[in-house]
């Protein structure tokens, strides 16, 4: 499994151009290599906010990975989880539809969700 996702950016022609002159004068190596670094920078500046935004929702920053043992203990004590991730989450291979119906109430999830397509599918109501 990956820790990366690819995207798509769409940029205007001017700073497309500009990208290009920093990588041909050394700048950076890629184009890739000036996105990755001008993202990772953005992130330093805005840290505090999404520190605050994490804590006031209760967020999982990471990854957060949902077994089948850790659902059926849920519902052997009657309880619902709300899951919250800025990252991945990871629901494993042997959950069943209905035992996620069973215990996961709502799922936020800002990243990437990996899960059976027959449990995202039970699931959709709940995605928000």
């Amino acid at each position: 499994m990956s820790d990366t996702e690819k995207i798509t950016v769409n940029l205007g022609i001017v700073d497309l151009g500009r990208i290009d002159l920093l990588v041909q004068e050394g700048y950076y190596s890629t184009r890739a290599d000036f996105i990755r670094t001008a993202i990772r920078n953005q992130l330093d500046r805005q840290q505090t906010a999404v520190e605050s935004i994490t804590t006031r929702k209760s967020m999982v920053i990471g990854t957060l990975n949902l077994t089948r043992k850790d659902l059926e203990q849920k519902r052997e004590t009657k309880e619902m989880v709300n899951v919250k991730v800025i990252g991945m989450l990871i629901l494993s291979d042997d959950i069943s539809p209905s035992l996620a119906l069973d215990t996961i109430q709502s799922i936020t999830v800002r990243g990437v969700i990996k899960a059976p397509e027959d449990v995202k599918e039970a699931l959709a109501e709940r995605f928000h």
